[in-house]
């Protein structure tokens, strides 16, 4: 195999980690768009649904997300916050499931929770990318200290109802899509910086 081939493949390989980590996250972030959506359309009926649903899913990817940082440890460290990721999303899914009917006393501040967790994720992603000198740094980071400040509303402010969450879900997922997309845009200069390839010379 020649020395460029050689070379290529883990280039390849941390590009195409990098595209489906993105698209999982804008993935998350159209979802809970939706998930706004259908508690603002149905707010008393549609929560103790999703409290099944989404602790199910939860615990399925709090799961893959434990056994893939075992799997995959020490390679394309870029995102390296799959074993946190998984604890977390395992206990809040088993939460979910265990208390049921109980979900409408509790949502506010586990959906509140959660969106603090994304924001610090995706700070940690805007350090990493000016690390690696990406200039989309400093917009990822606005859009995470946005979801930040709508987490710490959603956790700790009493008189969020319902139809509020919803409508700081929405705007999350927003936040999330423009985050995402962006940093799609610039994963080949992030393949280069992680990668330590030279541009061509024009």
């Amino acid at each position: 195999m020649a020395k460029a081939e050689i070379i290529k493949q883990p280039i390849d390989k941390v590009g195409g980690e990098l595209k489906k980590n993105a698209w999982t996250a804008f993935l998350e972030s159209l979802i809970t768009v939706i998930l706004g959506i259908l508690l603002i359309a149905w707010p008393d009926t549609i929560i103790r649904v999703i409290a099944y649903v989404v602790g199910a899913f939860l615990i399925i990817k709090g799961a893959y997300q434990v056994i893939n940082y075992f799997v995959v440890k020490g390679q394309n460290d870029f995102f390296n916050n799959n074993l946190l990721a998984g604890v977390i999303s395992l206990l809040i899914g088993a939460a979910l499931l265990l208390i049921g009917e109980e979900i409408i006393n509790v949502f506010r501040i586990v959906i509140g929770i959660w969106m603090i967790y994304e924001s610090l994720t995706r700070i940690n992603t805007s350090i990493k990318l000016h690390a690696a000198s990406i200039p989309a740094w400093r917009y990822t980071l606005i859009l995470a200290l946005m979801m930040l400040v709508l987490g710490v509303f959603v956790t700790f402010y009493s008189g969020a109802v319902v139809t509020l969450v919803g409508w700081m879900l929405i705007l999350t997922g927003i936040i999330g899509i423009v985050g995402d997309v962006m940093f799609v845009q610039y994963v080949n200069k992030i393949t280069d910086a992680l990668t330590g390839k030279v541009p061509k010379e024009k």
